[in-house]
């Protein structure tokens, strides 16, 4: 997915309206913290609105949420709805509450090259059928995760295949941009599937008995370990400090995040909901928020069902050039990867469309270029 097209189909979403001052919460007498003392902790350095796509920190890109309402789909997997009025090839418009972004007969981004950087692609709702120029296929969603390393240069193809005909098919997804250091850009090309099972989740109550659900994506929570990240990411290390987190609180919910190691920088966003005290911040929804390093930070959840994604890392500190799909450390290095581009393809494209789909069994699988075999358990 190109984060250049996003960045120019849509503009900021409009302001939410501000909100009350946060009220203090009396502390737990079975509280480890002191909950007082954490709500009244100015924590947030920066609240943003939230634009599209997300403005992200180093180690990260950029972060763009798709929330698309798709309609019944038809005998070819795309939309069984006029696609009158959309400009196909690059709907962004949110006509109807969905987009065909680049798909022109299903939605999605047909074939696309990427160098130096990694996608991390979370669907929440709907189905994502993959293909590159490795050979390699997948049909993922409903809670799983692909972790692709493009390193030294994929093409591949993000396809939304509507597989319900008598009844909508929403999609809903975040796609994560995580840098590469220099010693890793041309590190060979590299997906891993985490399959919707063998994402931890944690479900903390509050002293109320209110609940906050954590999904952990990277990082670790407690004892809660993930699927390992590609060999070769930047949070493959463990210094790295990588985190992503999606949080689900109930009304009223509180909870504590605990404090990421020093040098790392840490961004909530609350994408959904009605309002949220950051410490002693009052945060209106659809906000971006930076946090203070080291130091936890007390979220008590408004009066609607909260959810917020977390993305956290020790920045890589390198120099960024990006150019469209390629990101690297010098724009000499963009123009080689556009050269090199030119040249292999990155492997040429074996698929027989631009914009594969993988039939109508509603099966996930992956294949990988070794041939290896998956399917969700």
């Amino acid at each position: 997915m190109w984060a250049m097209d996003r960045r120019t189909a849509l503009g900021a979403l409009a302001a939410a309206p501000v909100v009350a001052a946060c009220a203090r919460p009396e502390p737990s007498p079975t509280a480890s913290t002191d909950d007082a003392a954490l709500a009244a902790r100015d924590v947030a350095l920066d609240v943003a609105p939230l634009g599209f796509p997300w403005e992200t920190r180093d180690p990260f890109l950029f972060c763009v949420h798709h929330d698309d309402a798709y309609p019944a789909g038809n005998e070819r997997l795309g939309p069984a709805a006029s696609l009158a009025g959309r400009a196909i090839g690059r709907d962004f418009a949110g006509k109807d509450g969905w987009r065909m972004y680049h798909g022109d007969v299903v939605p999605g981004f047909p074939q696309h090259p990427h160098r130096g950087f990694e996608t991390v692609t979370v669907v929440r709702r709907g189905l994502i059928d993959h293909a590159d120029s490795l050979g390699a296929a997948a049909r993922y969603g409903r809670g799983d995760v692909q972790w692709l390393t493009a390193g030294s240069g994929v093409v591949h193809a993000e396809m939304f295949p509507l597989l319900a005909s008598d009844a909508p098919n929403p999609l809903e997804l975040f796609q994560i941009w995580l840098n590469l250091p220099a010693a890793d850009k041309l590190a060979d090309p590299h997906f891993v599937m985490m399959w919707e099972g063998t994402i931890p989740r944690h479900v903390a109550r509050d002293a109320a008995g209110r609940a906050t659900e954590i999904t952990v994506v990277a990082g670790a929570l407690g004892d809660l370990r993930p699927p390992a990240p590609p060999p070769r990411s930047w949070a493959a290390r463990a210094s790295s400090d990588v985190a992503i987190w999606t949080l689900k609180m109930a009304p009223g919910a509180r909870f504590t995040l605990p404090a990421a190691a020093p040098g790392t920088d840490r961004t909530l966003y609350f994408f959904r909901g009605s309002q949220l005290c950051v410490g002693a911040r009052a945060v209106p929804a659809a906000r971006r928020i930076a946090l203070r390093q080291a130091s936890p930070a007390l979220l008590e959840n408004g009066p609607d069902e909260a959810e917020i994604l977390l993305l956290q890392g020790r920045p890589i500190g390198e120099p960024v050039a990006q150019h469209g799909p390629f990101v690297m450390n010098s724009m000499a290095e963009v123009q080689q990867a556009y050269a090199d581009y030119r040249r292999t393809r990155f492997g040429g494209w074996p698929w027989p469309s631009d914009g594969p789909v993988h039939g109508r069994e509603n099966l996930r699988f992956a294949r990988h270029p070794d041939g290896r075999h998956e399917k969700a358990g």
